[in-house]
């Protein structure tokens, strides 16, 4: 059924090729493209039933203990029940058991619960029905923790972001032609409930079936003993988070997502009749603009991140989101009165426009700010806890989009229009986005490195496979500007420790950065003994951590554009090393065609060779570029070898 390369599962530590093939290769791989539609399948029927059972609801039955006006309120709530109830017992299940063996039994699962929907539909069962929505919500907290935790078992570093792009744009358009469908269906005369109940059956049949073709992914922790109480676990599952503050913090950084996109997803209907003045069908396109951004914002993440995990995404995401969503507010705030219009007349009015970009561009940079957080997670959680912290995460995300049903509630009550709810839920984004940002200054430097990257210099790498993917690694490169540092950030998916002259630590900016990067001062031992033996201190520290570090032998940034002799520095960390037990590889860089730019000593004032003089002397845009060798054995490393080697590389 799918064929094509990759049918074995590939490690997330197998080296990777510089050159690959995009995002949607992975479609014609046996590792993802059953998973894919598995999960497709999953998130259509979802939506088709519960969206069917809506409208069927709302317009079709007389219910006297279930008004139309609260349908899609209990339904909704029954949905998410079970994240709260069971997502701790689904994480753990997921990391003792073979993924594959979770996925196929979900799907069983999913055609039991849609055969009793199909009766349900046919007799016009309500209470059924509303079993099997809370039944379907048991179904997508099971399949939740196993989703995320088997990306990171079958695509390597480089495959992650796009693997997880196309998963969050499969997830939307599912969702919307789910709803397409379901609204569709059970609308036709006489013989829509019977629509609505084949459709149900034959997609969880479809889903079953593309189960049965994903490849197996062993059990991270076979022999863990379930708990079977899902508070304790929780919070034990939040407590190991907690311990890589990075990790943390995305947690919560996707839960803020989903209440700031509840927002807006549950007021689509009252804003389009009551502020657009639009009718239910104004009500849908808003749900098709919102689910195609969503989309489109995922699939840029590859683009953008040079295919790895680029967490320096995640500020920018967050940007949009509140830019635009304060800009909805002032396009909405100013429509005139008018009747109810349909689609092809709200498309006439130019003012509409506006509002529809706005929309389509908050959705995108939503799911720009997600799809990094994810990849992160999936990627640096400890791999036996993973599917238990995404569990967590979808228990803080139930929380989240409760809390953010009352708080509009509340805000609408208390005489609030729908666009003043946009405005503070924008101008809320920007705060938390901030205070986030400073408590994990990784996300606001990687977000300097990567403009630097784009929109400063044209920036290509070649080599990179050659930076470690895990364990600890010297990295020693030469020292031609200011910016230094940032290029060799933007151009590694992991975190880099680095040793840099005091002296820059002073600069107002720059100083301000490496600092909240806690970069590790140095000094000549002469000016500062204690600053220069703490220097070291702390970069054995970061290599007994099986971090990065990363040093500039030279000591100094070039003052006329030529390799100076390397000092001995480096010997005196791999001494260290080695009295730690550490086998440690040092990796050669070196910097490219930086001499010159804004940011390099090129400039001469007063007899003396300075920086940051003239603002775009090389133009915008220039090309510059990081050439990266093999690793050098530490037992190997002479500074006169890594001295030859760098200057080979500035040779190529």
């Amino acid at each position: 059924m799918f064929t094509g390369p990759g049918m074995r599962p590939q490690s997330s530590s197998s080296p990777p090729s510089e050159h690959q093939p995009n995002q949607f290769s992975l479609l014609g791989q046996r590792r993802f493209a059953p998973f894919f539609w598995t999960q497709f399948s999953g998130a259509a029927n979802d939506n088709l039933f519960k969206f069917a059972l809506t409208v069927m609801v709302t317009y079709q039955l007389s219910v006297s203990w279930l008004p139309p006006s609260l349908a899609g309120l209990v339904i909704g709530a029954l949905f998410i029940l079970p994240f709260l109830l069971f997502s701790a017992t689904s994480g753990q299940l997921t990391d003792k058991w073979d993924k594959t063996r979770m996925f196929r039994l979900v799907k069983n699962l999913e055609i039991a619960i849609m055969l009793l929907a199909a009766w349900g539909f046919v007799a016009a069962h309500v209470p059924l029905l509303l079993a099997c929505v809370f039944l379907m919500g048991l179904h997508s907290t099971l399949f939740g923790p196993v989703k995320f935790a088997y990306l990171p078992q079958v695509l390597n570093e480089r495959e992650l972001t796009g693997g997880n792009g196309m998963v969050e744009m499969g997830t939307f358009v599912a969702i919307l032609l789910g709803n397409v469908a379901g609204g569709l269906l059970v609308a036709v005369p006489a013989v829509g409930h019977l629509q609505v109940a084949v459709a149900c059956v034959a997609l969880a049949l479809v889903g079953r079936l593309c189960a049965q073709f994903i490849p197996n992914a062993p059990a991270t922790d076979p022999d863990l003993v379930i708990n079977w109480n899902p508070f304790t676990e929780t919070w034990r599952n939040l407590q190991l988070a907690r311990q890589q503050p990075v990790v943390f913090r995305s947690l919560l950084g996707i839960s803020w997502m989903w209440f700031f996109g509840a927002v807006f997803l549950a007021q689509f209907p009252s804003f389009a009749k009551e502020v657009l003045h639009g009718n239910e069908h104004v009500a849908s396109l808003l749900l098709v603009i919102f689910s195609i951004g969503i989309g489109v914002g995922s699939l840029l993440c590859e683009v953008f991140s040079r295919r790895h995990v680029e967490i320096g995404l995640v500020p920018l995401g967050a940007i949009g989101m509140s830019v635009f969503a304060i800009d909805l507010y002032f396009a909405a705030r100013a429509l005139p009165p008018s009747a109810l219009m349909d689609v092809g007349a709200f498309l006439a009015e130019h003012r509409n426009w506006r509002v529809m970009v706005d929309l389509g561009l908050l959705a995108l940079s939503a799911g720009i700010y997600s799809v990094p957080m994810y990849a992160l997670i999936q990627m640096r959680s400890q791999a036996t806890h993973r599917a238990r912290i995404i569990a967590a995460n979808n228990i803080l995300n139930a929380l989240f989009m409760i809390a953010s049903s009352v708080l509009a509630g509340a805000l609408l009550a208390a005489g609030f229009s729908i666009p003043q709810v946009f405005l503070l839920a924008g101008i809320a984004n920007a705060v938390v986005a901030l205070y986030v940002f400073l408590l994990v200054p990784e996300y606001l430097l990687r977000f300097v490195a990567w403009v630097a990257t784009h929109f400063i210099y044209r920036f290509k790498v070649r080599g990179e496979p050659h930076i470690p993917a895990s364990g600890a690694a010297v990295l020693v490169c030469n020292h031609v500007s200011f910016v230094d540092a940032l290029l060799l950030m933007a151009a590694s998916p992991r975190p880099i420790h680095f040793v840099m002259d005091a002296r820059i630590f002073q600069m107002p900016v720059l100083g301000r950065l490496f600092r909240l990067a806690k970069a590790i001062p140095i000094v000549p031992y002469k000016e500062d003994p204690a600053t220069y033996e703490a220097a070291f201190v702390r970069a054995a520290q970061v290599l007994r951590e099986g971090d990065l570090l990363a040093i500039f032998p030279e000591g100094a940034i070039t003052s006329d554009g030529q390799l100076q002799p390397f000092k001995g520095g480096i010997m005196k960390i791999l001494e260290q090393a080695r009295v730690d037990g550490l086998e440690l590889s040092v990796v050669p860089m070196a910097l490219t065609n930086l001499w010159g730019s804004f940011f390099s000593r090129i400039e001469v004032r007063d007899g003396k060779n300075v920086a940051m003089v003239r603002p775009l002397r090389r133009g915008w845009l220039s090309r510059v570029g990081l050439e990266v060798d093999a690793a050098v054995p530490a037992d190997q490393v002479t500074p006169e070898l890594l001295h030859a080697r760098v200057a080979a590389l500035l040779a190529r």
